[in-house]
């Protein structure tokens, strides 16, 4: 098995994602799409950001959208267990040789930012600003009720590596891809939070951002979506689904904001919390690991992503290609 054993016990604890700050290039676009279309709450706004979060959740934001020229993405975000993790993560960073800044971000408490070995930039912090319970104010709920920030995905030029990498920091792997020729991985799913996963990897040119995922109730809510979507002139935004993947059991939705920034709506999928939770295996070459059923990916899911904003991308040295479904 080409995953590596897990680290139950991390030199600082991720209790799970948290979120991201993507640049747009018109605010008030990105609204409609993200709040008036999609449902999440708007939290903060004013002319340079908007801040916004899910029904379920209490801290202040699950996504920061951030007025600029090239959309990219700033930084991905996890919480942290404690003010005491925040020092002792930022303490494993400086002993494995990489640089720590600390930051100020509007309504978090002390927060420290990093690039993972392939460029990714990555913040923890502890404390968020706390906002009263809404999951129950059903009259706020409107478009694909999303309740919470579920994972990213990325484009990793090097999967071994980045499974590595998170693995020393306490993700465990749920599910993996293998190239069965080289023996590498091709894809990797892995989680802090008890779900299948919190981050992913996928092999492609990076690192770039492939999606951010958010948390829906129920499959209706999908087809709602695509319903008000189809209607408000966003039929063009719909990438691919809906449909489920072999992997991670999920229902899903793909679809893209005004600046190409992909959203993936999701439910479904099982838990993970076990500490001997054992890696499911899927061959590259078996199509229902990308699609149990549904309409096969287009040419773009597989290749069009979000760059990080100050991160140079490089072609991934393992080659292989999965099999579309048909």
């Amino acid at each position: 098995m080409p995953v590596p054993a897990p680290n139950l016990y991390p030199d600082f604890n991720i209790v799970r994602v948290s979120h991201a700050e993507l640049i747009v290039s018109d605010l008030a676009a990105s609204r409609a799409f993200y709040a008036d279309t999609l449902g999440l709450q708007v939290s903060f706004e004013d002319s340079e950001i908007i801040c916004l979060r899910a029904m379920e959740e209490r801290g202040h934001h699950c996504l920061v959208l951030r007025r600029g020229t090239d959309p990219t993405c700033n930084y991905l975000a996890f919480r942290l267990f404690s003010e005491e993790d925040v020092d002792r993560a930022a303490a494993w960073f400086t002993a494995k040789g990489h640089d720590v800044a600390w930051v100020e971000r509007p309504f978090q408490g002390r927060t420290i930012r990093v690039r993972d070995p392939h460029g990714i930039p990555l913040e923890f912090y502890f404390k968020m600003e706390r906002l009263p319970t809404i999951h129950q104010q059903y009259a706020l709920y409107k478009g694909v009720k999303p309740l919470r920030i579920d994972h990213f995905n990325c484009f990793s030029p090097h999967v071994d590596d980045s499974v590595a990498f998170y693995n020393d920091m306490g993700f465990r792997t749920t599910e993996y891809t293998e190239d069965q020729e080289t023996g590498r991985l091709w894809a990797a799913w892995m989680h802090r939070k008890g779900g299948v996963h919190d981050i992913a990897f996928t092999n492609g040119v990076g690192p770039r951002l492939h999606h951010v995922a958010f948390w829906v109730p129920t499959p209706m809510n999908i087809i709602d979506l695509l319903d008000v979507m189809s209607t408000t002139g966003y039929v063009t935004n719909i990438e691919r689904g809906p449909g489920r993947h072999g992997i991670a059991n999920a229902f899903f939705l793909y679809i893209l904001d005004p600046d190409g920034h992909r959203t993936e709506i999701y439910c479904s999928d099982y838990q993970t919390v076990d500490p001997d939770h054992e890696p499911i295996h899927w061959d590259l070459k078996d199509p229902q690991r990308q699609t149990l059923w549904g309409a096969p990916a287009p040419k773009s899911w597989f290749e069009h992503g979000t760059g990080f904003a100050g991160t140079k991308t490089q072609a991934p040295d393992l080659q292989a290609q999965p099999i579309v479904a048909p």
